[in-house]
């Protein structure tokens, strides 16, 4: 598994000169304004020029981006586990998630700068609710989805249906949960930046904002490359955290052809 993620990374470097070599080939052709579409060069001289100040609010943003995965992933991990023991509690409980779940997150987020600040709070609020659906979802169908054979062994024991909850049911859905955690990781920064569009005083979304106001394209291109890296980032520690979850698994790929 690890030499195929090295092989993996070794691939996308020549991917990446590719497009960046196009990038600034489309430049160098048709000669756009900076204002529209600034060239490698000039999103590299915005990181030189102003290193501190994104440096600044890329750790703002870092930070709600963390929390909100926390407390999502927590908030995801409860709910499944409710639904998986109290079946009447999860029909209950599940048309409220997909209806808060429909809304379109632009529609709840002037709601949550104006509930809870523009302080970090409202953007931790937002990264929570993008977090926790696919949590839940992927959590409480792993809990969901024990092998008859396998409940019917426990019956035979002693066991009764929170023992078997805790000791079958949640060790053989972890898999599950760390699949729901793949999905959700990529979308914690788009919690956080769209929280700070709204309305923030700091952060990457923040940041973007001021200078597409300013017309600083290569500024809000400096600023999505940094969201980029960090959603990458996000991914690899997930990758990293999956054989801790499940260290009797011989393959960590949880990919839905898998589960």
């Amino acid at each position: 598994m690890q030499t195929m993620r090295f092989l993996a990374a070794r691939a996308a470097l020549p991917v990446l000169g590719f497009l960046f070599a196009l990038w600034q080939s489309l430049i160098w052709v048709f000669g756009p304004p900076a204002y529209i579409l600034p060239a490698p060069t000039d999103v590299l001289g915005a990181f030189l020029r102003q290193p501190n100040y994104l440096l600044a609010n890329s750790w703002v943003t870092l930070g709600e981006i963390v929390m909100g995965l926390l407390a999502g992933t927590l908030l995801g991990v409860l709910i499944a586990l409710c639904m998986a023991a109290l079946p009447r509690f999860g029909r209950l409980v599940l048309p409220m998630v997909l209806v808060l779940q429909a809304f379109p997150v632009f529609v709840i987020a002037p709601l949550l700068v104006l509930w809870f600040g523009f302080g970090m709070a409202s953007k931790v609020v937002m990264t929570t609710l993008i977090i926790f659906f696919p949590v839940a979802s992927a959590f409480a169908d792993g809990l969901r989805r024990i092998p008859s054979q396998v409940l019917d062994a426990a019956a035979t024991t002693e066991a009764n249906h929170w023992q078997t909850l805790a000791y079958i049911r949640i060790p053989l859905a972890l898999p599950s949960l760390v699949s729901g955690l793949r999905i959700a990781a990529p979308l914690a920064p788009l919690g956080a930046v769209i929280g700070e569009w709204v309305g923030a005083s700091a952060g990457l979304g923040f940041v973007m904002v001021q200078a597409n106001a300013r017309m600083q394209t290569d500024m809000v291109f400096a600023a999505m490359a940094i969201i980029a890296l960090l959603t990458l980032m996000l991914r690899s520690a997930i990758d990293r955290l999956a054989p801790l979850l499940t260290p009797w698994c011989a393959d960590h790929d949880f990919s839905p052809s898998q589960q």
